[in-house]
Formats: C-alpha cells, sequence, structure tokens
C-alpha cells in the first residue's frame, strides 16, 4: 500500500505580493484603535451621557437627529480607518471578487497610494491642532471642565496619531508595490 501526502494551504488570507513589515501590519491595525475611543464617547454622547457640555453645545438643545449624525459619524470614521488594514492585505492589491465592476481585477497602486497620501495629510492636518485645545487661560465657558474635560480630551487626542500611522502605512505599500508589484 502506498502512502498519498496531500499538500493543504495553510489557512488565512492569501499573501501579499510582498512581504509587510511587522511594524507596517501593527501601524494598521493601530488607527482602529486611534479611533475607537472617540466613536464611543460621540455614541455616548449622543445617547444622552452628561458629558459637562453646557449652553449651545448641550445634546439636550439638539434635535433628534443628533443621536443618527454621532452614528453614522462614528461608522463612516471606522469604515475609513479600517481602509488602512487594506493597505497591508491582499484586498489592498487585488479586489475582493463580490465587488461589482471591479472584483477580481489588481488594485494600481496609485489608486490606493493617492487617496491614503491625501486622507493622511487631511487627517494630521485636522487633529494635529487638538494637542494645543484647552492649554489657554480662557476656556470656553460651554465645554466641559474638570474630570469631564479629561475624559473627553483622553477619548479624543488618539486622533491625532490617525494621520501619521496612515502616512508611514501607505509609505511601506508604496516601497512594496514598486518592489513586487
Amino acid at each position: 500500500m502506498t502512502a498519498v501526502t496531500c499538500r493543504v494551504a495553510p489557512p488565512g488570507p492569501a499573501p501579499t505580493m510582498g512581504p509587510v513589515p511587522r511594524w507596517a501590519e501593527w501601524a494598521a491595525q493601530a488607527t482602529l484603535w486611534c479611533v475607537l475611543p472617540s466613536g464611543i464617547w460621540r455614541i455616548l454622547f449622543g445617547l444622552g451621557l452628561p458629558a459637562g457640555f453646557t449652553g449651545s453645545l448641550d445634546p439636550d438643545n439638539a434635535s433628534r437627529w443628533w443621536l443618527l449624525y454621532v452614528i453614522a459619524l462614528t461608522v463612516v470614521s471606522e469604515a475609513f480607518a479600517f481602509l488602512t488594514i487594506g493597505l497591508v492585505r491582499p484586498w489592498g492589491e487585488v479586489a475582493p471578487r463580490w465587488m461589482p465592476f471591479i472584483g477580481g481585477r489588481a488594485i494600481r497602486p496609485w489608486a490606493a497610494i493617492v487617496p491614503a497620501s491625501l486622507g493622511a495629510l487631511a487627517l494630521t492636518a485636522l487633529w494635529t491642532p487638538l494637542l494645543g485645545v484647552g492649554w489657554g487661560s480662557d476656556p470656553d465657558p460651554e465645554m466641559p471642565q474638570g474630570a469631564k474635560a479629561v475624559i473627553l480630551w483622553a477619548c479624543y487626542v488618539p486622533l491625532v496619531a490617525w494621520g501619521p500611522l496612515l502616512a508611514a502605512v501607505t509609505v511601506a505599500y508604496a516601497i512594496r508595490r514598486r518592489r513586487h508589484g
């Protein structure tokens, strides 16, 4: 009797066209974690969490659509952060088959590099000024004060890292695609 060996592909996604640096994988995953705290805070705020806002910023003065708005904003933010994962996964090189019109086709490197680079610049410009907020001598009286301000700041300051992380992962993607197709 003869033994037959069968090679089975290892479980998991197909490999990328070139090796992904471990730091790039971690940085891509970190983008999701940078966006999550602000999203959770925003949804809790939309549900009526007493976050310390007063006057025109008080959620009690907001319309009924406020909760839908903050949920939609959170979902869109997380979706954009999730796209960073595509820069370290095969679906950032070849579109998944289930996608209409482009499924199974190779993604041109510039089709990912240009939007990711513009996104990294926009996110850096948007969130870096957050580091200077609240340090002045005349804070906005309608903004949260004390512990509530610290919680708000702690939930939003990770967004400062989103742009630079996306930029680093984009550079790694560009280098990998240039070397390996």
